[in-house]
């Protein structure tokens, strides 16, 4: 069949697959190239977020050390918060922080705020006495991890003791 076509367009329908070719490859380029600016995009996005999270992580660690913040609350807090990070900073917070996970866990679903303030009061002393034996009982565990959680987190500020070792 190519002998009755003339050479002329043979030659032409060959030079119109090659360019087609050369345009496909030239897009799929350009493809690759807006893929990886989009994930470069993506881990600065993720990366900045990260770091907003670690400064929020960082100030309630150090103020649950130097007891300005109570320890449920602050297991509350970081369990909600940390539950965010995402890439490499990524944790799974009942293994890596056992202590403040099993705090987290008694007090999830206590009553706070104005919800606090409309249960009975028999109630919210029973909630409290659970509240507090678990602290007490977690407190020096806790405050490990806390220790453990601002390494993690490469804060610049190093915390005071202010418990007995």
């Amino acid at each position: 069949m190519l002998e009755t076509l003339p050479l002329g367009v043979v030659a032409l329908g060959g030079a119109i697959i090659l360019g087609l070719a050369g345009y496909a490859g030239w897009l799929l380029a350009k493809l690759r190239q807006q893929t990886k600016m989009q994930e470069a995009a993506m881990n600065a996005a993720i990366k900045q977020r990260n770091l907003k999270i670690i400064e929020s992580v960082d100030v309630i660690a150090l103020a649950t050390l130097q007891e300005q913040c109570d320890l449920s609350e602050a297991a509350i807090r970081l369990y909600m918060i940390m539950d965010h990070l995402q890439g490499e900073k990524r944790v799974d917070f009942p293994t890596r922080f056992p202590a403040l996970y099993e705090l987290y866990d008694v007090v999830k679903d206590m009553p706070r705020g104005d919800a606090r303030k409309e249960i009975p009061k028999k109630e919210r002393m029973r909630h409290d006495m659970h509240r507090v034996k678990a602290e007490s009982r977690l407190q020096q565990a806790i405050h490990t991890e806390l220790e453990e959680i601002l390494a993690f987190t490469g804060a610049k500020i190093t915390p005071v003791r202010t418990l007995a070792s």
